[in-house]
């Protein structure tokens, strides 16, 4: 029995760990990978289908990093389990002098990678 409550943080992790990888990215959203940065903001869309999320706004610091659990429309909502949450796309990416960028809950991000 010993070795058993040794094994469970490790196969915690483990689970954890497998649920890590979000749906795959639909062909009409690969332009939606990539590293996306604004003042203050910085959205990493990720081809396996995770996003890590950072947005610090004075002394509140935002961090997510998530599985994508769906697209509706050009929204897309990310979380493990009952913790989720929906990232409203107002703009999806666009080209604009050369750059791609995107409307992203209000705040205009361009991709830098």
């Amino acid at each position: 029995m010993l070795k058993w409550k040794r094994l469970w943080p490790s196969l915690f992790l483990c689970l954890l760990l497998s649920a890590c990888s979000g749906v795959e990215i639909p062909s009409d959203k690969q332009n939606y990978i990539g590293q996306w940065m604004a003042s203050g903001v910085v959205l990493w869309i990720n081809d396996n289908g995770s996003i890590e999320y950072e947005k610090h706004k004075g002394n509140v610091n935002t961090e997510i990093n998530a599985p994508i659990k769906s697209f509706q429309g050009n929204d897309f909502e990310v979380g493990i389990g009952f913790f989720s949450t929906t990232f409203k796309v107002q703009k999806p990416p666009f080209q604009e002098a050369g750059e791609w960028k995107m409307v992203v809950d209000g705040v205009e991000l361009t991709r830098i990678r």
